[in-house]
């Protein structure tokens, strides 16, 4: 008889990445929410934590379990090697590094107020989609200009992991996150110490 495995309530995290999407989707202000996501992945790490929150806690990761093996949306082919190669995880982590330095800089822009602010979201470090629903005056200019860049590179991020599920196999995209990576590193230069 097959055992079944207790829920652990980490196992329920990808619920809390969801509500994380829904809600910038309503309101930009939200999208402040993904720092605590990312600043949370390295403080686990470099407090001696590792990978375990790629391994146990990231929402995201879950989610793309659940689109490939609850919903069965996935072909289960292997992803190609070079995915996973050093040169392409890095030069990913480059180019994720490059366009959040970009995020930053035009909120500092904004805040000098030598640029209005964008209603828009950045997809694919190309597009800018219009999402001016989802400011409020509720916070300023400067913030909102962060809370569009930071919301435009997780559902970048989100739709890539998505696309990678269907295509290859559940989480493919957690062999070049970017995350993952940095964390990777800390734990690779802890280990040295």
């Amino acid at each position: 008889m097959k055992q079944i495995k207790k829920k652990r309530w980490s196992d329920y995290l990808w619920i809390v990445s969801s509500t994380y999407f829904i809600l910038g989707f309503f309101s930009i202000a939200y999208a402040w929410v993904g720092l605590l996501c990312l600043g949370t992945a390295l403080i686990v790490s470099i407090a001696g934590g590792g990978k375990i929150w790629c391994n146990s806690y990231c929402g995201r990761g879950q989610i793309f379990m659940h689109v490939g093996n609850t919903f069965h949306l996935t072909r289960r082919a292997a992803p190609p090697r070079w995915l996973s190669s050093k040169f392409f995880r890095n030069t990913f982590l480059a180019i994720f590094l490059l366009t959040f330095a970009e995020v930053i800089y035009v909120t500092v822009l904004v805040a000098q107020g030598l640029q209005d602010m964008h209603q828009t979201i950045h997809l694919f470090w190309t597009f800018d989609v219009p999402w001016n629903w989802t400011y409020t005056e509720a916070i300023s200019p400067v913030h909102a200009q962060f809370a569009f860049g930071l919301y435009g590179l997780m559902l970048t991020s989100l739709i890539i992991g998505i696309v990678l599920t269907i295509v290859y196999r559940p989480r493919t995209w957690c062999v070049f996150c970017p995350m993952g990576n940095i964390t990777q590193m800390i734990s690779k230069a802890k280990a040295k110490e």
